[in-house]
């Protein structure tokens, strides 16, 4: 006779209310333009493969346990020590120990929109969400914040998915105004915002999450960290998996980190193509906001000059049938009107200019 046993009814009540992170689609098979999902369009430096390659032989042993040379190298570069810092497996991995840690009643807050994996992580701790809403000028609205006493207030600066960024001084009234942590997750910044970084020296109820998903074009590793105090960071790797981060993943990060040459190179490269096709829509005659990011959020118009949801929805289901990929948020009013476009290479911006025109032609 067969066992049953009912997950959903014998799981925690809190997560039976929860509902799980949705990524952008990856697609199958060739000939995508992929632009949904923030990668960066360049591999990473060509240290990486041999960095990794030198790892392989190794393999059957474990890898150094807190990724030391990792959080050496990153708190040099930051004027810290590698008791600032903190690795992770991705910089989600690094947003969940911090909701272990150190979030509490009330809860934790976040402006909306933001990434939506913080509503996943708060609902892990069984603790509410308090949503600090934007309204279309985007202006960080730190009398709100403050007044959520929320434990942990989450902030993606710049924005995601807008791409607006805010500023260290924005940054340092928020610190000042709030009694919790404030977690600056700064997965883009280097592609033009302004770091929190040097607040760490002032203001030790600050977390700045960092990611080598984006700039460093290292997604598919899974490599993030934060930096912090000492004292912040010991609490965290209490509740850190023992070798979070695997041997391959920290040779590949490390060779990245250190290359800054072709580092830069690559931003500047997306950064000027992000402008490029930033004219492109602007000659549309489409509202779309100021990036510090990998990526525009834009407000299509179709041949008739309206906007609005249908129509985004519309050019997104286009750009799709013609396999360009971009991401669309339906739910929030905010960005039910817009696409999110990922800055790739000039030829697929090209590729994705070019459906935007189709679009026009025929919708």
């Amino acid at each position: 006779m067969k066992k049953t046993f009912d997950a959903h009814q014998r799981a925690l009540p809190h997560i039976q209310e929860l509902h799980a992170y949705v990524p952008g689609e990856q697609p199958q098979g060739e000939g995508w333009v992929k632009l949904n999902t923030n990668e960066n369009p360049y591999p990473p430096s060509p240290g990486v493969a041999a960095a990794v390659a030198a790892e392989v032989p190794k393999l059957r042993l474990y890898p150094e346990p807190v990724s030391r040379k990792l959080r050496d190298a990153i708190g040099e570069r930051f004027g810290l020590t590698g008791k600032h810092v903190i690795m992770g497996n991705g910089s989600d991995n690094i947003l969940d120990l911090v909701t272990r840690c150190f979030v509490q009643a009330p809860g934790a807050a976040h402006t909306v929109p933001s990434y939506s994996l913080y509503p996943v992580v708060a609902g892990m701790s069984g603790q509410g969400l308090i949503d600090v809403p934007f309204d279309r000028s985007m202006k960080l609205d730190i009398e709100a914040m403050a007044a959520t006493k929320a434990t942990v207030f989450f902030l993606t600066n710049p924005n995601a998915p807008t791409g607006v960024p805010f500023s260290r001084a924005e940054i340092e009234a928020a610190l000042q105004a709030i009694d919790g942590l404030l977690v600056v997750d700064e997965a883009y910044v280097d592609f033009g915002g302004e770091s929190a970084i040097p607040l760490l020296e002032e203001y030790e109820n600050l977390i700045v999450v960092r990611t080598f998903s984006k700039s460093y074009g290292l997604a598919g590793m899974r490599v993030g960290f934060a930096l912090a105090s000492k004292a912040i960071i010991g609490m965290l790797d209490r509740v850190r998996d023992a070798y979070n981060l695997d041997r391959i993943a920290q040779a590949a990060a490390l060779a990245a980190f250190e290359d800054i040459d072709y580092f830069d190179e690559q931003c500047r490269k997306v950064i000027a193509t992000r402008e490029l096709t930033r004219a492109r829509l602007d000659e549309l005659a489409w509202f779309t906001y100021p990036s510090a990011t990998n990526f525009l959020f834009t407000e299509p118009k179709n041949a008739a000059g309206e906007t609005g949801p249908e129509v985004a929805q519309s050019l997104f289901q286009h750009l799709k049938d013609n396999r360009v990929l971009v991401r669309y948020f339906a739910a929030h009013p905010l960005t039910c009107a817009f696409v999110r476009v990922s800055i790739g290479t000039d030829a697929e911006m090209e590729a994705f200019v070019s459906a935007v025109k189709s679009w026009l032609k025929h919708a």
